[in-house]
């Protein structure tokens, strides 16, 4: 924590030394190593490594999830494509067979695997379902009578309807699943099983200024972490959001001042690119806009602010509007139209999708109204929006 305090030429210089360190002792153990890329801090992240670490790295992703912004620079950057994990009969996991087989990503990570296990009780979970209602923990955990294990107030009213019999209380259920399982099927576990079929452990572009458990795990475990079953580098965890646009900015000044021309000619006779390919401007993805600077000096990017799966719900609820469903739906209005009314069948056969979970957990989508789901919220004429 004391070294997220200290200034941006301090940081740049460790995450390198983190990253170099990291190498050294994945070679010393025969292990091969890559970049986990998705959004910007990770094609930032493939770019320090490559270009001021001289790590040779190659970069992978589940890009089926980005942005189609995002996509183009991994393509240019000739970032390696995994598919999703495939279902038993042979055929891909997809968005909507996630979502309909397991559930909807909503409110957190954390939040919705207890909702899960509500929804799915077991005598196995028996304990863990009780401690998430009443935060008592029993035996197991210690007697403790009021751990974190307990979902708040707001999400019990909502979702703790399933124990209302067992545990005396009056809360609501919905009427759809909900589900943590979604990255474990189109991200983690088939990027997972690409490092183990090639021998080779992930630099991950974390932060644990980004908070919670991450930042917890990176405080505890350090930027390299060589464990029984993870090894892992993340050279930007002291990385504060500041850094990591200034170190952005550094690599966009490189990609323009050369670096796409020499990405371009590489990737051309590796054959991984067509010589009708148009390699971007620019390696900050067009869906973050551009990284501009305020009076006071602060850097932000002018459009997302952070970027995932278009169908990731995770942290809807403290977002502003316009959200990242509002976003979607001035961008792909056909995307945002099938995931809002399409993507899931209820039992009838009906569709239904995002918009019934965000009315219920009481985030406004409608795209014509801005405003009243967040305190703070802005308030934009609708001509911004269509």
């Amino acid at each position: 924590m004391q070294k997220e305090k200290q200034p941006y030429e301090f940081k740049r210089k460790y995450a390198q030394i983190r990253a170099e360190e990291f190498a050294r002792e994945c070679d010393g153990r025969g292990l091969n190593y890559h970049v986990s890329v998705g959004g910007l801090d990770s094609i930032v992240l493939y770019l320090f490594l490559h270009e001021i670490c001289h790590i040779n790295a190659p970069g992978v992703s589940a890009s089926m999830l980005e942005d189609k912004s995002i996509r183009r620079v991994h393509r240019a950057l000739g970032i390696i494509r995994v598919p999703p994990l495939r279902r038993e009969d042979g055929t891909l996991w997809t968005k909507a067979r996630v979502i309909q087989e397991f559930g909807f990503p909503v409110i957190s990570k954390e939040v919705a695997a207890k909702i899960e296990l509500l929804q799915n009780p077991s005598e196995k979970n028996k304990t863990v379902r009780h401690a998430i209602i009443t935060g008592e923990t029993g035996e197991y955990g210690g007697w403790q009578k009021d751990s974190n294990m307990k979902l708040k107030q707001r999400w019990l009213e909502l979702f703790g309807g399933y124990e209302n019999e067992n545990e005396g209380c009056n809360y609501q259920k919905p009427d759809f699943l909900v589900s943590s399982k979604c990255c474990y099927y189109l991200k983690e576990k088939n990027c997972d099983n690409w490092g183990k079929e090639h021998n080779s452990v992930p630099f991950l572009g974390l932060m644990a200024s980004e908070g919670g458990r991450r930042a917890k795990s990176l405080r505890m475990n350090g930027c390299n972490y060589f464990g029984k079953s993870t090894i892992r580098s993340a050279p930007f965890a002291i990385f504060h959001r500041q850094d990591i646009l200034t170190l952005a900015l550094e690599m966009d000044q490189m990609w323009k001042d050369g670096l796409k021309e020499k990405y371009h000619e590489k990737l051309l006779e590796e054959e991984k690119i067509a010589e009708s390919f148009q390699m971007p401007d620019s390696i900050i993805p067009e869906i973050y806009g551009s990284i501009e600077r305020k009076p006071d000096g602060t850097l932000y990017t002018t459009k997302a602010q952070r970027t995932g799966c278009s169908m990731c719900g995770f942290g809807i609820h403290m977002e502003k509007r316009p959200h990242r469903f509002d976003m979607l739906y001035k961008e792909n209005p056909k995307e945002w139209d099938y995931l809002m009314f399409h993507i899931c069948k209820d039992q009838a056969g009906n569709d239904y999708g995002w918009a019934k979970v965000l009315d219920y957990i009481g985030v406004e989508w409608d795209p014509t109204t801005i405003g009243g789901n967040c305190k703070g919220q802005m308030s934009l004429p609708l001509d911004m929006m269509i």
